[in-house]
């Protein structure tokens, strides 16, 4: 039976404005020009992820034809993509990601790219169960992007946004766990305030946490992506009116907003299991690489990595962090604040 045509939904103005009516952004391979106008001007179209710095990865990763790999975030499939071109068809990738709506579209998307079973396992696990992914195979490979996709954040029902409003979730599995609004709920200002401080070097974190505890107090509770930023923003109406002011609303927001979905996926406590389990999965010689976007998580490998040194686990790592170059960030913004570190399994 024929499939029966169904008419796009108009929306008003001249372009689409929301994140589910942006119908050229969700079918990239239908409308490739338009995608390719907005990444040419600095913006990652909606629904999608443009991969940070594949070059730098696949020189650090040094993948042969044949090997057994592991991609410990799969997201968009950006990387994964380019990690199993280099295979050649020969050898196998195994990909993870804890967000079981992504992952499965992924997948999918990467079947009709020729990449099948044979060549790519993709599992919906934490990747701070790696030991469990493949028991009976050593990685000669391992890449761990710890940065949140883009399709997570342009999704104004995934919470993860100000852009538009939404539930305030950050769940990156959305099946399991509780949201952040629940969280906020159960947290006194002061508990509030160690947490944006630890987990996004948040400058303004006390007057922020006050102005939210009074906000809870006021309405019962912060539901929404926009309660939260319009509490953040009356908490720092004491700045100058005028660009400055909104500026600094806007990056608090984004710190506030990051350091509520780290605290909600346990990701600084998953990245510390996956960073003790890395020696046990990997093969000698097996090359690590290991993309961060915070401090805290930067910290993290930097320790696990030089300690490895210095016990003999790993034979070689990264001296100094590597950066994305400025024609990259000026391509993608959302590339500004990531580090490369790399690890060489002893």
């Amino acid at each position: 039976m024929e499939e029966q045509h169904k008419r796009r939904a108009h929306y008003s103005g001249r372009y689409p404005r929301r994140f589910e009516e942006k119908y050229k952004e969700h079918n990239p391979e239908k409308y490739q020009g338009e995608i390719e106008k907005i990444i040419r001007k600095g913006n990652t179209p909606a629904g999608m992820h443009i991969p940070i710095m594949v070059n730098e990865i696949l020189q650090v990763l040094r993948i042969q034809k044949g090997e057994t790999g592991l991609d410990a975030t799969l997201g968009y499939g950006g990387h994964t993509e380019k990690l199993l071109e280099q295979l050649q068809g020969s050898g196998h990738l195994y990909a993870c990601d804890l967000d079981p709506i992504e992952s499965e579209k992924t997948r999918k998307r990467l079947l009709e790219k020729g990449f099948g079973e044979d060549v790519l396992t993709v599992l919906h696990t934490n990747f701070a169960d790696i030991d469990k992914t493949a028991p009976e195979q050593k990685f000669d490979f391992v890449l761990a992007d710890l940065g949140v996709s883009s399709m997570q954040i342009d999704d104004p029902e995934r919470g993860f946004t100000f852009k538009e409003d939404g539930p305030l979730d950050l769940r990156m599995d959305p099946t399991k766990g509780e949201p952040a609004s629940v969280l906020l709920k159960k947290m006194n200002a002061d508990e509030m305030a160690a947490l944006f401080s630890a987990n996004s070097d948040e400058p303004y974190a006390e007057r922020i946490a006050k102005e939210i505890d009074h906000t809870r107090h006021k309405d019962g509770a912060v539901r929404t992506t926009m309660q939260l930023h319009a509490a953040i923003s009356r908490a720092l109406s004491f700045l100058p009116e005028g660009e400055e002011r909104k500026e600094a609303v806007r990056k608090s927001s984004q710190r506030c907003f990051q350091a509520l979905r780290m605290e909600v996926n346990g990701e600084l406590s998953n990245l510390q299991t996956f960073l003790d389990k890395l020696p046990l999965v990997t093969a000698p010689g097996a090359r690590i690489a290991i993309l961060t976007f915070h401090s805290g998580e930067d910290r993290l490998v930097k320790k696990a990595f030089r300690e490895g040194l210095r016990e003999g686990v790993y034979a070689e790592i990264a001296k100094d962090v590597i950066r994305p170059s400025a024609e990259e960030c000026f391509r993608n913004p959302r590339a500004h604040s990531t580090k490369l570190r790399y690890a060489v399994r002893g």
